[in-house]
């Protein structure tokens, strides 16, 4: 068996108390939901870690510098 990380159990979790919130009504837009909680986050710490630096935290996250400055416009993490 191979072994979750913490990020994946922590997810894993969430999406058990996700699912059993939901009380039988349809998931919908889990995909999108996911992403969103996550990704403004790990922008913004990462942003953080390379002192605001986009190139640095595009190396980091292992993404385009425009890729990197899209997602920050589309979070409302430009300045």
């Amino acid at each position: 068996m191979i072994e979750e990380t913490e990020i994946a159990a922590c997810m894993r979790r969430s999406l058990n108390r996700y699912f059993k919130d939901l009380d039988g009504e349809p998931p919908g837009g889990v995909y999108n939901m996911v992403l969103g909680a996550v990704e403004k986050p790990l922008l913004a710490y990462i942003l953080d870690r390379a002192e605001g630096n986009q190139t640095r935290a595009a190396e980091m996250l292992g993404i385009n510098r425009n890729t990197l400055r899209k997602k920050m416009r589309d979070h409302g993490l430009s300045d």
